[in-house]
């Protein structure tokens, strides 16, 4: 992704928030945080937005305040990337990991239910590459056995499932600002999304060292805060951001048109409850290596997302998990290659990509 096309198309936009914030001499908890705050919630359909530090404390801070403690069981999926999992672990509970969908890479949910326990208390849901899980079955689930659902939407902003924005499906959601996302600030910074004024009120308090006004601290929090500089950046960049996701998508579709010519590519696929906002165009091919280190030599760089599930990093070995088998979840690790989609890509860009792949296919 270059990050610079997008800073210089709206340049001037971005350079007069900033500016505003540093002579406001108001660089934490301002009016820029708070609103947008109320402008993320509303674009979302929530009644609440809490702005922390990061998309990884969005999760870690989610999962105290609803109780996950020592012990208790959170099912979730390994292909993703380790602060999704590593929240659980932070609030000393177990992962406990099923597989994913072979086309959707999302969790599958006909695996939840037999790996529910009574020390089962939540399912954390993966919204990945910007495509979303399906979700209704799991909120099911969770009705049917009293869980709690938690949606990591780090990945799609702006997504929806059923015509319905991603991040307020479950009690709780989490998104994260990280520059390469859809929607992404200047450093880091993250969002927490809920409609239960309650729990909104705890994830006040604990972002801010767990105090309910100045100097008053009712348990053990944290300094996670959304500062001003990010916050006003974001509300820049919300206005655009439907437009930017429409870029994305008529991207993959160019993609979609022009390598479905090779039959030696398996694409990524729109689910049918899904609009998918392509934070991520990830194809498949067993013979990754050789063609990423073709595209290098065409100077067009690549990603892998994720080449090593969460489960099998080195981190995981000394923490205590539950697993069963996970096929799909390991052979696509081994397959997933990453393509340059962004909103400012060129058509032409996204051709020569497309005939680079193309002629590697013709030789492989």
């Amino acid at each position: 992704m270059d990050l610079k096309r997008q800073y210089s198309s709206i340049r001037d936009e971005i350079d007069a928030a900033v500016s505003a914030v540093i002579q406001s001499g108001n660089y934490v908890m301002g009016e820029n945080t708070m609103a947008f705050e109320r402008e993320f919630a509303e674009y979302l359909s929530i009644k609440q937005g809490i702005g922390v530090g990061s998309g990884t404390d969005a999760l870690t801070l989610s999962l105290d305040a609803l109780g996950i403690k020592s012990g208790s069981e959170v099912i979730t999926t390994s292909f993703t990337f380790t602060s999704s999992v590593d929240c659980i672990v932070r609030n000393g509970g177990v992962p406990v990991f099923v597989d994913i969908n072979s086309e959707t890479y999302t969790i599958d949910t006909s695996q939840i239910e037999r790996q529910i326990t009574n020390k089962t208390k939540a399912i954390l849901v993966v919204h990945l590459y910007g495509q979303p899980a399906d979700i209704d079955p799991i909120l099911e689930l969770a009705n049917k056995h009293g869980l709690l659902v938690v949606e990591d939407a780090s990945q799609a902003h702006g997504a929806e499932y059923k015509g319905r924005k991603v991040g307020g499906l479950g009690v709780v959601s989490c998104f994260s600002f990280y520059p390469s996302k859809n929607l992404g600030a200047v450093g880091d910074a993250g969002m927490i999304m809920t409609s239960n004024s309650e729990l909104a009120t705890k994830l006040r308090e604990l972002r801010e060292y767990g105090q309910s006004r100045k100097y008053y601290h009712e348990f053990i929090g944290v300094n996670s805060r959304l500062d001003e500089v990010q916050a006003a950046v974001l509300r820049v960049k919300l206005h655009h951001l439907n437009r930017w996701n429409q870029q994305r998508r008529k991207h993959a579709e160019l993609f979609q048109e022009l390598l479905s010519q090779s039959d030696g590519f398996i694409l990524p696929i729109e689910a049918e409850w899904s609009t998918h906002i392509y934070h991520l165009y990830v194809i498949r091919s067993r013979k990754r290596e050789s063609l990423r280190q073709w595209l290098k030599s065409k100077r067009i760089s690549t990603g892998i997302h994720y080449p090593i599930p969460v489960h099998m990093q080195k981190s995981y070995q000394s923490v205590e998990y539950r697993i069963t088998s996970l096929p799909v979840t390991e052979s696509h690790a081994q397959e997933v290659l990453s393509l340059p989609l962004f909103p400012e890509i060129s058509q032409d860009e996204v051709k020569y990509i497309c005939d680079s792949m193309i002629e590697w296919q013709k030789n492989a």
